[in-house]
């Protein structure tokens, strides 16, 4: 395969995390390599001049006009499809596909075969959950794809793998035409992104694209009816089995909950008898019950891959998740502090409420075209307050006022950092004893922070004040 990219003509769309990969394993193929980027900052310039050295050719400031001679694109993931670059190539009838697409064709014949995950919330921790119980398996494998390893050198290094571990987006998914996993999971769908994929249906769609000729197992969410029909559309491999997941009792062909067990309906003997149990919900860390969701789904994708069932548990159990994904920072003066920054849209921070009984929530930022009376209305009984930050707050207040009008509400009207210390500190003051006070924004953090993980940090340090 990688024979056919001599002389080649390819145009990399896009720098950063996967233009300079994918510009590089171009280039060392032997094809002819220009990048364009939109953008000329210093960052931009310092990797084109890294490339430039290579021999490679780059075009700052101008993405959208199509090098002449082009043959083939090769596109970052979140370069819209209407750009006029990919208007210009469908119109010359070039191909365009993104840095996964180009390494799921770079794999040699007996590469380590792929199982993916995608859904609107949860990608990370379920990867990073099924690669610790592959590893507990005593498999070669790792976690990849939009997890921030590069896909790219992962099949193009000298590391050898049984089996990868492979978070994609519905923006990977998109330029990803001929990706067939062994198996695969979408988790949930929820809107999310439809700027960029123009409706609910076409982002559906291209999470979709995961299922496209799975060879042993699609793995679906029973709760989230979505997912079971992006498996009944797809085009799978003969004997691909439909394998479902739910917190609740599981059927046969599917994982499930029992008396705080994990157990398995799919992958045993006699599945209309008999059920396997994997792991107890305290071996899930936190066990938050979107959590627990996460696991099944991580377990499904193993056990579809021959994993014993001791090895779930192992993998389980070894699991650290990610900061800011439902952390517990402290407790102080009986009341838990829970940085929950990553929820940045309404479908994961309706799961991160329904983890708590009793909660001051912190919450707000840039909407992103996000509405909130349904949240809202699903976490009121919940609420002992609110405290509100960022730019779109006021759409959480009047959400709040409308379904949850008892709830007293804290409108901080300031957008600098320290205006988390203030939200902190404005929560202990609406807090009981046994209550959680919980940052689970439902907005993106852009209006105030760098991104989640900033503030997070910020959430994290008042706390730490509170303490001291």
């Amino acid at each position: 395969m990688p024979s056919e990219f001599t002389g080649k003509h390819v145009t990399v769309a896009g720098l950063g995390v996967s233009g300079v990969p994918a510009a590089k394993v171009l280039h060392g193929l032997g094809a002819h390599v220009t990048v364009v980027n939109d953008g000329a900052d210093e960052r931009a310039r310092a990797q084109a001049a890294q490339l430039e050295a290579l021999g490679v050719t780059v075009r700052l400031g101008d993405g959208d006009t199509l090098p002449e001679g082009t043959e083939l694109i090769v596109t970052a993931p979140g370069w819209k499809p209407d750009k006029p670059l990919f208007t210009a190539a469908r119109e010359a009838g070039v191909p365009v596909w993104g840095d996964v697409e180009l390494a799921w064709r770079l794999r040699g014949p007996d590469a380590a075969p792929w199982l993916a995950v995608t859904g609107t919330n949860g990608k990370t921790t379920t990867v990073q959950m099924l690669a610790s119980i592959l590893k507990a398996a005593g498999l070669r494998t790792a976690a990849v794809g939009n997890i921030g390893v590069s896909l790219l050198d992962a099949v193009t290094g000298e590391e050898e793998y049984d089996v990868l571990a492979v978070e994609l987006s519905s923006y990977q998914l998109h330029w990803a035409p001929s990706l067939r996993a062994h198996s695969a999971a979408v988790l949930n769908l929820a809107p999310d992104h439809l700027d960029w994929h123009g409706s609910m249906e076409a982002y559906a769609a291209d999470k979709g694209r995961i299922y496209e000729g799975n060879r042993v197992a699609c793995v679906y969410n029973v709760a989230d009816k979505a997912t079971e029909d992006l498996v009944r559309a797809a085009d799978v491999e003969e004997g691909c089995r439909a394998v479902g997941f739910t917190l609740g009792t599981p059927g046969p062909s599917q994982l499930g909950v029992v008396e705080g067990l994990l157990v398995d309906r799919a992958f045993v003997e006699d599945r209309q008898k008999n059920a396997q149990e994997l792991a107890e919900i305290s071996d899930v860390n936190p066990p938050a019950p979107h959590n627990i969701a996460n696991a099944l789904a991580a377990a499904g994708l193993a056990r579809a891959f021959g994993v014993r069932a001791a090895a779930v548990r192992d993998g389980l159990r070894a699991f650290t998740p990610d900061a800011h994904r439902i952390a517990h920072v402290a407790d102080v003066d009986g009341v838990a502090y829970v940085d929950d920054s990553k929820a940045t849209n309404t479908h994961a921070t309706e799961a991160s409420l329904a983890a708590y009984e009793s909660i001051v929530w912190i919450a707000g930022g840039l909407a992103k075209g996000a509405t909130f009376d349904e949240l809202v209305a699903g976490a009121a009984k919940r609420l002992r307050g609110a405290v509100l930050i960022g730019a779109d707050r006021a759409l959480i207040r009047e959400a709040l006022a409308r379904h949850a009008p008892e709830v007293p509400v804290v409108d901080l009207d300031r957008t600098d950092t320290g205006a988390m210390l203030q939200a902190v500190q404005e929560a202990r003051r609406l807090a009981r004893p046994g209550d959680t006070v919980l940052l689970a924004p439902a907005c993106a953090s852009m209006d105030m922070f760098t991104n989640y993980n900033q503030r997070g940090d910020a959430f994290a340090q008042a706390v730490r004040e509170l303490g001291a």
